[in-house]
């Protein structure tokens, strides 16, 4: 790397480190939105369960929730941050029986509420698969400051690049922040019960 390029490198670094270290509602809190006001992260939404009933941001008020974004056909992240997740709910044990976690499809073209079904089978019962019309998953994706992009790759069929990031939303359904579900489950479960 040139002497001028490391120059130009080094503040990107040092952002990127600076985001990290500040956590994510801080650095959503340091960026408003277009006239001033604060970035807000989540919102109203209706979307589709397994078994076809309409579901709205309403109806996981009262507990905190995580949400977290991706699709069935994701080789490696989704079906990682899922088992890390019902990790998490089985070190909660009973006590966290009321807690959820929405995992919001962004590939609703290929994944109906079948296939969250039985694709949601393999993980705990607590995390429930949500899919709807493109509109509602793209307002969603926005309201919630996610990414989804639709990649083709060469045999005709795509993939997608989606944020990875598993959402802490209040029992008031505003954003607390980004929930790590990379530590031990215990101690995770244990930031969970005490928001309870």
């Amino acid at each position: 790397m040139s002497p001028r390029a490391r120059r130009l490198a080094l503040p990107l670094v040092a952002l990127a480190i600076s985001i990290v270290a500040l956590g994510t509602a801080t650095y959503l809190a340091l960026f408003p939105r277009s006239g001033g006001s604060a970035v807000t992260v989540g919102g109203p939404f209706a979307l589709t369960a397994p078994d076809g009933r309409t579901v709205t941001d309403a109806t996981f008020r009262g507990k905190p929730f995580l949400v977290f974004f991706g699709f069935t056909h994701c080789p490696d992240v989704c079906p990682t941050k899922l088992f890390e997740i019902s990790e998490i709910f089985r070190a909660m044990g009973d006590r966290g029986r009321d807690v959820r976690a929405l995992f919001i499809t962004v590939d609703p073209e290929r994944d109906t509420p079948e296939v969250m079904k039985t694709y949601g089978a393999s993980f705990d019962p607590r995390i429930l698969g949500l899919t709807g019309d493109r509109a509602a998953i793209d307002k969603v994706v926005r309201d919630y400051r996610a990414y989804a992009r639709k990649v083709p790759l060469k045999d005709g069929e795509y993939t997608m690049e989606h944020t990875a990031l598993v959402y802490l939303m209040g029992s008031d359904g505003r954003f607390i922040g980004a929930f790590n579900v990379e530590r031990p489950p215990a101690e995770a479960a244990q930031d969970l019960l005490r928001r309870l």
